[in-house]
């Protein structure tokens, strides 16, 4: 599993900035690729990456505010030119249906592939596919906006080993269905309950996405001991009067939120285009006095997420 960022300002595009969009790379789990949020310029920026439309299946609107949306249109028609690429599903608040069909309809654009729209609603899980679980609740934003926890299923323990040596199976299908908790019955008779030799299961990765929001409740449940969590950072620390009014973030507010809610690794991201240089690392410093285990992201950073256990 790994994050691309895409875009990582607020608001309008900048020179350091692209508007927001993120990838979420599930290739060897999936052998797909889901987008979150799709501003404009999107697939340029896809274009300096190794991402292939054709591997994009879904897309998940937070909402609809033209910097999270006008990329989408273009995308789309885009991916009809990369072969047989298969249906596309689109996730997003009341609206976003309308905003993609009357795009396509006015530019007279044909897509070579069904697009399905599910429509963001209540809070709960709304993708459930291959091991993988989103859940989404409300924001509070200007507009209804929708944070999303994407949880991956635990996987089974690792096959002891050293314990199944004494009985000499040779590496072929017993082993594998020892692997998968079933019971194989040896020449000699002897049975063996692959139950019994596999190791604790391993918990499966988590990672939130928190676009647009004043500080809400909600905010941390989605975020309950993610292994990343992308939070919205739009404002200093000092300037919490001045996010509130606007419905955003600062960096302090989602620093406090990975420090409360267990989570080992918080990336800043919807940076306004009034920090930059050093200006947009003081963001960082600012969060890290909270919650040392932050990273200020900038446009085509990568995060890899290893599987728990994993990790070095």
């Amino acid at each position: 599993m790994e994050l691309q960022f895409l875009g990582t300002g607020a608001g309008q595009p900048s020179k350091q900035r692209n508007v927001a969009s993120l990838a979420l790379k599930l290739l060897d789990e999936l052998n797909e690729i889901w987008l979150f949020d799709v501003g404009e310029a999107t697939q340029h920026q896809i274009l300096k990456t190794n991402i292939r439309l054709r591997k994009v299946t879904k897309v998940f609107i937070s909402h609809n505010h033209g910097d999270h949306i006008f990329g989408l249109p273009g995308l789309l028609a885009t991916r009809s030119f990369q072969g047989d690429v298969g249906p596309l599903t689109i996730y997003g608040p009341a609206g976003i249906e309308q905003f993609v069909k009357t795009a396509l309809r006015v530019s007279r654009t044909k897509v070579s592939y069904p697009i399905n729209f599910v429509e963001l609603t209540e809070g709960g899980i709304i993708c459930e596919e291959k091991g993988f679980k989103v859940y989404t609740d409300k924001l509070d934003h200007r507009v209804p906006s929708f944070g999303f926890r994407i949880v991956e299923n635990s996987r089974p323990g690792e096959l002891l080993m050293d314990k199944l040596a004494k009985f000499n199976i040779p590496n072929g299908p017993l082993l594998g269905k020892l692997k998968a908790g079933q019971q194989i019955v040896l020449q000699d008779g002897t049975m063996i309950d692959g139950k019994e030799y596999l190791g604790p299961a391993r918990p499966g990765k988590i990672v939130t996405i928190i676009y647009d929001t004043r500080s809400t409740p909600s905010i941390a449940e989605l975020a309950k001991n993610a292994d990343v969590l992308v939070h919205e950072s739009t404002f200093a620390g000092n300037e919490a009067k001045l996010a509130h009014a606007y419905y955003h973030s600062t960096c302090v507010e989602a620093a406090e939120v990975a420090r409360d809610n267990g989570v080992k690794q918080l990336c800043l991201d919807h940076i306004s285009a009034r920090y930059l240089g050093s200006k947009a690392k003081r963001l960082e410093k600012q969060a890290k006095k909270v919650f040392p285990n932050t990273k200020l992201v900038n446009d085509f950073d990568q995060i890899i997420i290893p599987m728990k256990g994993t990790e070095k």
